[in-house]
C-alpha cells in the first residue's frame, strides 16, 4: 500500500517502521471488528477489544445481527411522527454514495455502498421521527454518507441551522430566512453610492469570481444561479469583516446551492432549470446556503482572516504527518525542493472541491459536516490521504512535473470508490496517529 512504510529495512522485526505500520493496523482491526469506530479510538497493543468512546463518527456494522440488535434498540421508546423533515422520501430511492464499514486488511481498504442500504435509510428515518433529534447519533450516521434526498434536512441539522426540537424548527427556519432578507435588503439592493470604497471593490472581486465557480459544471454558469451567489457572497462577507470575501469561499457555497435546490428540483443536476421556481422558493435556498455558510465557517475563521493563518498552519501539519506515515515521498518532496503550500494551499482553502469532481463533493461534505468542530483537524487527514494514493507515482516525478501532476490530478473519472478509500485511510491514520502521536515516528 502506497504510503503505508517508512522505507525503513525489511528484517520484520519490531523496530521496523513498516512492521509496526502493519503491526498497528492489525490491532486497530482487532479493536473494531464486528463494530467499528473511526475517529477517537485509544490505541493499545493489546489483542481484545476495547470498549467504543462515548462518541466517535462510526461505520456501521455489517453484521445482520448487530443490525437487527442496534435497530431493537433505536425502536425502544421511539416516537412516531410525520415530520417534514421525511417528506423528500417520496421521491425516488437515490443512487448509492457511501461505503462499507470494514477496516482494511494490511494490504489495502475496501469500499463499498451504505447510504442507501435499507437498514441505515431505517436508522436515518428514526432519528429524523425523534421529537429532538439527537444529534451525536445523526453524526455517526451522516459520516458514512447520508441518502441524497435526506441530505437538505440533515445538514441544516448538522450545521445547527435547524434545531433539533421538531416542534420549534419550522419557526426558526422562517424567521431566520425573515433575517436573511433583511440583510439582502441593507447590504446587497443598495446603489454603489452607499458603499465604501472597499465594498465596491470587493463586490466587484465576488462578481469576477462567480462565473468562475465550478466553470465545468453547466449549471453554475446559469445567470441567476450566479447572481444568486453573488448575494450569498456579498452579503456574508459584509457580515463578517474579520475575514470579508477572501477568493476560495465562493466554492465552498457550491455544496449548499445543489443540497438545497435538490428540494425543489428532480432529476440529474445537467438536467435543472430555475425557471419555474419562485422567487420565494429563491430566497429560501439562498439563506438556507447563507445560514449554513456561517455556521460552516465559524469554526475555522482564521482560515480566511489576513495571511490565512489556519491553513498555513493545516499545511504545516500536513507536512509533518506525511513525513510520519510515508518517509520516502516526503524526502523526495524536499529533495525536488517542492514546498507543500504550493499544493497544498488551495487543498484546503477550497476543501478539495477543486480537486475531485463535482458529484462527489456532496458526500464528502456529509463526512466534513458529521465531524462538526473536528473538522479542521481531520482535513489533515484527509489531505495526507488523498496526496499519498499517488505516493508512487510522485516519487517518480521531478520538481516540474510534480507541480503539473498536482496541478492537474487525474480525479475525473473517479467514483464513489476512490473518495471512500480515502476517507477510509485518513480515518485509519486519524486513529492511529491522534491518540498516539510519536507511534510511528522513526
Amino acid at each position: 500500500m502506497s504510503g503505508s512504510g517508512g522505507g525503513v529495512g525489511g528484517d520484520g522485526s519490531p523496530n521496523n517502521t513498516e512492521w509496526r505500520f502493519n503491526q498497528t493496523l492489525r490491532n486497530v482491526q482487532g479493536m473494531l471488528k464486528g463494530r467499528s469506530f473511526p475517529g477517537k479510538v485509544l490505541l493499545t497493543r493489546r489483542s481484545e477489544p476495547l470498549s467504543p468512546p462515548d462518541y466517535s463518527p462510526r461505520f456501521e456494522s455489517d453484521h445482520d445481527e448487530d443490525e437487527r440488535n442496534e435497530s431493537s434498540q433505536e425502536g425502544e421508546g421511539q416516537t412516531p411522527g410525520n415530520s417534514s423533515d421525511n417528506a423528500g422520501a417520496k421521491k425516488s430511492s437515490p443512487p448509492s454514495t457511501s461505503r462499507t464499514n470494514s477496516l482494511p486488511d494490511a494490504q489495502g481498504l475496501v469500499s463499498g455502498a451504505r447510504a442507501t442500504d435499507s437498514a441505515r435509510i431505517a436508522k436515518f428515518t428514526t432519528e429524523l421521527s425523534r421529537p429532538a433529534v439527537i444529534l451525536d447519533k445523526l453524526r455517526e450516521l451522516a459520516w458514512s454518507g447520508v441518502p441524497p434526498y435526506m441530505r437538505p434536512n440533515i445538514w441544516r441539522l448538522l450545521l445547527g441551522y435547524a434545531p433539533p426540537n421538531k416542534d420549534r424548527r419550522e419557526g426558526v427556519l422562517t424567521r431566520k430566512r425573515l433575517e436573511y432578507v433583511e440583510c439582502v435588503s441593507q447590504y446587497y439592493d443598495i446603489p454603489d453610492s452607499e458603499r465604501s470604497d472597499e465594498e465596491i471593490t470587493m463586490l466587484r472581486q465576488i462578481a469576477v469570481d462567480c462565473p468562475r465557480t465550478v466553470p465545468d459544471v453547466t449549471f453554475f454558469q446559469n445567470a441567476q444561479i450566479q447572481k444568486s451567489l453573488e448575494r450569498i457572497l456579498y452579503t456574508w462577507a459584509i457580515r463578517h469583516p474579520a475575514s470579508g470575501y477572501v477568493q476560495g469561499i465562493n466554492d465552498l457555497v457550491t455544496p449548499f446551492l445543489v443540497v438545497f435546490l435538490s428540494e425543489h428540483l428532480e432529476g440529474n443536476m445537467d438536467t435543472w432549470s430555475v425557471d419555474n421556481l419562485s422567487a420565494q422558493d429563491i430566497s429560501n435556498i439562498e439563506a438556507d446556503c447563507y445560514w449554513c455558510l456561517s455556521k460552516f465557517l465559524d469554526g475555522m475563521q482564521d482560515h480566511y482572516t489576513f495571511a490565512q493563518p489556519g491553513i498555513q498552519r493545516l499545511v504545516f501539519r500536513l507536512k509533518e504527518l506525511v513525513r510520519r506515515i510515508d518517509e520516502p515521498i516526503s524526502k523526495h518532496i524536499e529533495e525536488q525542493g517542492l514546498e507543500f503550500l504550493q499544493f497544498a494551499f488551495r487543498w484546503f482553502n477550497c476543501l478539495l472541491i477543486r480537486e475531485i469532481p463535482f458529484h462527489l463533493v456532496t458526500r464528502l461534505w456529509d463526512t466534513y459536516l458529521a465531524e462538526g468542530d473536528y473538522l479542521p483537524d481531520f482535513l489533515v487527514y484527509i489531505s495526507a490521504s488523498f496526496l499519498l494514493t499517488w505516493s508512487d507515482k510522485l516519487q517518480k516525478l521531478d520538481f516540474q512535473e510534480m507541480v503539473m501532476f498536482l496541478q492537474h490530478l487525474p480525479t475525473r473519472t473517479w467514483a464513489h470508490d476512490e473518495l471512500e478509500m480515502v476517507l477510509s485511510r485518513a480515518y485509519m491514520w486519524h486513529t492511529m496517529f491522534k491518540s498516539s502521536p510519536s507511534h510511528l515516528a522513526s
